[in-house]
């Protein structure tokens, strides 16, 4: 199945627009998505999630708005434990990395690069970030994220 692409070309990125992962971006760039996650796990949870055939599916309740979600274990597990772990995000993590990182801790909620650049620890990169996502190539699927609802 192919998923419709969204075009932002068309939008200009400024300092205060949103990004999030735009997961439908690796389905349609034919991208390995559980590989990568699978390189953010921590030791405890490598072992578990060796096997790409290990794709449990839990049922979440979000303890602030109480809605119970279905999620990926691999996911779930990146977001409530390995997140949580020192080192999760360090210094000498890739840019792209640990933007990627912060949003699965908090579950793809979108954030402004300035937002990012507070959430890694380095908060004079707002521009930085901006750039990096804004460009011609789409890193992992950082992407702005269009409320189109």
């Amino acid at each position: 199945m192919t998923l419709p692409a969204y075009n932002t070309r068309l939008i200009k990125p400024t300092l205060n627009t949103p990004f999030h992962i735009d997961y439908a971006w690796w389905e349609r760039e034919s991208r390995e998505l559980r590989v990568y996650l699978q390189s953010h796990l921590c030791s405890d949870h490598q072992a578990k999630y060796q096997s790409l055939e290990d794709t449990d599916q839990i049922d979440w309740v979000d303890p602030e708005t109480a809605e119970v979600q279905r999620l990926d274990g691999l996911q779930h597990a990146l977001r409530h434990h390995c997140s949580q772990q020192p080192g999760y995000l360090e210094q000498h993590t890739s840019l792209v990395d640990a933007i990627f990182r912060v949003f699965l801790a908090n579950g793809n909620i979108p954030l402004t690069p300035v937002q990012l650049a507070e959430r890694i620890g380095r908060p004079n990169q707002g521009n930085t970030i901006l750039k990096t996502l804004s460009g011609g190539r789409v890193y992992k699927g950082l992407r702005p994220y269009l409320n189109n609802g």
